[in-house]
């Protein structure tokens, strides 16, 4: 194979990937307009529905010009051997190969998020403004976008440059190394996400003593489940969205509730939330996804270090020498489709997990409470009660609400 085909099939990869994603895309927005279904017909009212359709049609147009944007960008980037430009920069400032990977990666994504950054802003400030959910002020966009940058040069950089460092001195085995990282640094962030990172963007708070935390302790001991971290996070600092997620595990675990579902629900409704988030705990479900994330970035890191030597991929891509950064690049374009199959086999999980830890909460606690706080969340988000069903089992990891109910309700 010369490298010019493989450029092909690069190119080839990202045009049929971007008009598969705006196929589905194109099916789905034409149920827009669909009847609401009748177990639904307590989620909005006319006006609100009227809503609901005015910001998904927004979000679609909005979808349409991003993504043109950045397919052009992309495909002009590779014709005009934009990744070999990068590359001699990088060459530039450093003689060593860590140190112009780095540089280069920098480049890449720091250029990428800035060239980006006006369709962040336009979709924060502008269409999510308009339909009521932006809470987020210029100063936090800011910082948040420079403490993730930081982040990503901090963590990011550190895990490359020891991912490349083993490749140096390892070559064909340097696989299983770079998995060793994976995986220490994947555990470590389950157990700590919660007390390292999300403080440097939110603030996070004990549930304060009171009817609602007595209840969801009161459920907790019924089902035995020992749970003493029970934190609020002012979500409303950037979007009125709700939201409740279940982190770590051990002695680690906590439930987290946005302030946003605290301010929407009821305590009943809450209680039926985490009974939901306890029952993902109690059939295993945060294991599964760590251990099958853990499993597919083993074969991803295996079938690299298969490829990753042949100068084929740094060339396809503009660069005469073999280059382990340039490779890395190219190895992505070619993975998109592999990871695309993984992504839909972990979907389906997800949402069979989903109904699982519905029956759990159904079964310890009830079914009515997480019914209407389902449709409360939905119709608090403005999101789509009708979507089609090629795109909910191309791209949801949860099943629909109509699906939700139904399986609540039998």
């Amino acid at each position: 194979m010369t490298p010019n085909t493989l450029f092909n099939i690069i190119i080839c990869i990202i045009v049929i990937s971007f008009l598969v994603h705006k196929i589905l895309d194109a099916l789905n927005a034409k149920h827009y307009d669909d009847a609401i279904p009748l177990e639904l017909q307590d989620v909005y009212h006319e006006n609100e529905y009227k809503k609901s359709q005015a910001y998904k049609k927004t979000n679609y147009k909005f979808g349409i010009w991003s993504s043109l944007f950045s397919i052009t960008l992309t495909l002009g980037f590779l014709f005009l051997d934009g990744f070999e430009y990068i590359d001699q920069i990088a060459r530039t400032y450093s003689e060593n190969p860590i140190g112009i990977a780095l540089i280069f990666f920098g480049i890449i994504m720091i250029g990428s998020d800035i060239i980006s950054m006006p369709f962040s802003i336009y979709k924060t400030f502008v269409i999510e403004e308009k339909f009521g959910f932006n809470t987020t002020t210029v100063k936090t966009f800011i910082l948040d976008k420079i403490k993730g940058w930081l982040m990503m040069a901090i963590i990011g950089g550190s895990i490359l440059a020891l991912i490349i460092w083993f490749y140096q001195q390892t070559r064909e085995t340097f696989w299983l190394y770079a998995w060793a990282i994976v995986i220490v640094f994947t555990i470590f962030m389950n157990l700590f996400y919660a007390k390292l990172i999300v403080p440097l963007f939110n603030k996070q708070t004990p549930l304060e003593e009171g009817p609602l935390r007595e209840k969801i302790s009161e459920y907790a001991q019924s089902v035995g489940f020992s749970l003493n971290k029970i934190f609020v996070i002012d979500g409303s600092k950037r979007s009125t969205k709700a939201n409740a997620y279940f982190s770590g595990f051990g002695n680690e675990k906590r439930i987290t509730l946005y302030d946003t579902l605290v301010n929407d629900l009821e305590a009943e409704e809450i209680v039926a939330v985490l009974a939901h988030e306890v029952g993902h705990y109690k059939k295993k479900h945060i294991i599964f996804n760590l251990t099958a994330s853990i499993l597919l970035t083993g074969l991803m890191l295996y079938i690299l270090s298969v490829f990753i030597s042949n100068p084929l991929l740094s060339n396809a891509l503009g660069v005469d020498q073999q280059s382990f950064h340039v490779g890395l690049i190219a190895f992505g374009l070619l993975y998109a489709p592999i990871s695309e199959l993984t992504g839909l086999v972990m979907n389906w999980f997800s949402r069979k997990f989903e109904y699982q830890a519905d029956d759990y909460a159904k079964n310890t606690y009830d079914a009515a409470p997480l019914i209407t706080s389902l449709k409360k969340l939905s119709k608090n988000s403005l999101s789509n009660l009708t979507p089609h069903p090629l795109y909910v089992w191309m791209h949801y990891s949860h099943p629909t609400l109509l699906q939700r109910v139904r399986n609540l309700k039998a």
